[in-house]
Order: structure tokens, then sequence, then C-alpha cells
């Protein structure tokens, strides 16, 4: 299973971003997929999850309204839209995938998912 992030670089607050995960070497449309994100000397934190099909969705409470996580399983790509950022938004992003459907859980955590990505490095600026 491999991740690669793409689309990351440096917005202005209020500006938009959209983050995306290529995935291969498996059958994405049978994982949960989330978006983690992390700054230096912090834990990483849950930003999205996107159920299988699409249908079920959860967001950390400091990007609803904000960020929207989206799906395509027939190209294998997982979205992360980034409206308005706000400078807090500054992190490593993180594309993540698992086959357990504890992963997509409201409350699951990092170590829920198996596999990641490399991150993309999103810094917004005023």
């Amino acid at each position: 299973e491999q991740l690669k992030e793409s689309g990351g670089g440096s917005v202005q607050t209020g500006g938009s971003l959209r983050l995306s995960c290529s995935a291969s070497g498996f059958k994405m449309w049978r994982y949960c997929m989330g978006w983690f994100r992390q700054t230096p000397g912090n834990e990483r934190e849950k930003v999205a999850t996107i159920w299988t099909d699409g249908q079920y969705t959860n967001y950390a409470d400091s990007v609803k309204g904000r960020f929207t996580i989206s799906r395509d399983n027939a190209t294998n790509i997982l979205y992360l839209q980034m409206n308005a950022p706000k400078s807090e938004d500054t992190a490593m992003y993180y594309c993540a995938a698992d086959n357990s459907i504890a992963a997509c859980y409201s409350d699951s955590v990092a170590s829920a998912f198996n596999y990641w990505g490399q991150g993309t490095q999103v810094t917004v600026s005023s």
C-alpha cells in the first residue's frame, strides 16, 4: 500500500487550497481514509475521515465548516478542500488509510490507521 500527498504549499488566510492523496497498491474503495496533521513537538491530530463509499464523514471541531474531505474511488484519490484557512492550520498534512471499521469511528486516533503517506506541508500566512 502506498499513499502520496500533493497540493501543499503556502496560502494566505481566507484563501483556499486543495490537498490530494494518490493511493496505489490496494483497493482504496475498501478502506477508511483520513487526513491528519502534525506540528513540531505535537501529536498527530485527526483532521477528517471518510467512510469507504464516502457516505459518512467526520471532522475535527477546529475545521468543521471550512474543510471538506472527499474521495474518488474510481481514480483512487482522496481530497481535502481547505477553505478560509487560518494560521493555526499550518502543519504537515498526512494521508492515512486502514481497512478496519474502527478507523472511521468519530473517536478514532492516528494509531487506528496502519498506512501513511510522507506528508505535505501547508503554511498559512496573513
